[in-house]
């Protein structure tokens, strides 16, 4: 079995914060959707980008990787976990089946057909084993009940001799489905023995990250980049939604971090749609020249203020 690098793996340094690698595993979970690119190769990049976010974001699974890629550095071909291993951080050994983590994933963190269920559910008069795959949705799917594509494969016997069965199936989302929640398919999963019923399947539901937004609950927040004249002047901005384009008034003087509400166009839920929140932030421009800063110094003495004029008066 491979050791596999998850830092690599996201393109990010072993040293490198949270919000890098989230940031990373976002550019390339949106780049490898099979809903964008479709094709095998795209969907199986798209579970290893999924699989390296499944641990890095995880602070006691990515402590335990390191420990584990320390270990794996020094081995000299195939990788094994060291004798008597045995994960701390769960996982995968809360999934009945699942086709969408690595052999690698399995060994290191427990779950797999085989460790689970160690072949019994191969046995005469046997339902058949439950299968949980995960389903990855882009945050505009959710808005509608959208019809998706499922490809998955089975554990089988044929002969006494085990191999598998690729499945593929059309599968409705529903309208406001959340990050995490799980759709149950009855009778597609591994089929039974001897007459029993087959196992059912579920679809774990991933909410892809959107380069734009990010979701709170039900409401989502977008950053809005504003000039610091539009800043202290106001202005009329455009800013993007989920579901098309809306134009908001910035007020004269308002203050980086500054956020407004937008009624309705959050994520759906049973209680209707969350809101939007527009967070301002004041960037300043990425070029000048010897007339911008003597401006900058004009206003400066002009303006006569001082930021930080709170401090001394705490003092």
């Amino acid at each position: 079995m491979d050791f596999k690098d998850y830092y690599q793996i996201l393109g990010v340094e072993p040293d490198a914060e949270k919000a890098d690698i989230k940031a990373a595993y976002r550019k390339l979970a949106r780049k490898y959707h099979p809903d964008l690119n479709p094709g095998k190769e795209s969907e199986d990049k798209f579970k290893e980008v999924a699989e390296a976010w499944e641990v890095l974001g995880d602070d006691t699974r990515r402590a335990e990787f390191d420990e584990l890629r320390r270990y794996g550095g020094r081995r000299a071909g195939g990788f094994e976990p060291p004798p008597g291993w045995q994960s701390r951080a769960g996982g995968a050994a809360e999934h009945h089946f699942s086709g969408d983590f690595s052999d690698f994933f399995n060994s290191i963190f427990g779950g797999g057909f085989e460790a689970e269920r160690g072949g019994a559910g191969f046995g005469a008069g046997a339902r058949g084993q439950d299968v949980e795959i995960e389903m990855p949705v882009f945050l505009e799917e959710t808005l509608a009940d959208t019809r998706k594509p499922v490809e998955y494969e089975l554990p089988v016997v044929e002969g006494g001799r085990r191999t598998s069965q690729r499945k593929s199936l059309k599968v409705t989302i529903p309208a406001g489905v959340g990050e995490g929640e799980r759709i149950r398919l009855r009778g597609q999963g591994v089929p039974g023995r001897g007459g029993a019923p087959d196992g059912d399947l579920y679809l774990h539901i991933r909410l892809v990250p959107h380069p734009l937004f990010d979701v709170q609950g039900h409401d989502l927040l977008v950053t809005v980049p504003v000039a610091p004249w539009e800043a202290a002047l106001g202005a009329k901005v455009t800013v993007p939604t989920l579901d098309g384009k809306i134009t908001l008034t910035i007020k004269p003087g308002s203050q980086s971090g500054r956020k407004m509400r937008v009624k309705g166009k959050g994520l759906v839920g049973r209680q209707g749609r969350g809101d939007l929140y527009a967070v301002l932030k004041v960037v300043m421009p990425d070029k000048d020249n010897d007339r911008t800063r003597e401006l900058w110094q004009q206003l400066a003495g002009e303006a006569a203020f001082d930021p930080r004029a709170q401090w001394r008066a705490s003092a």
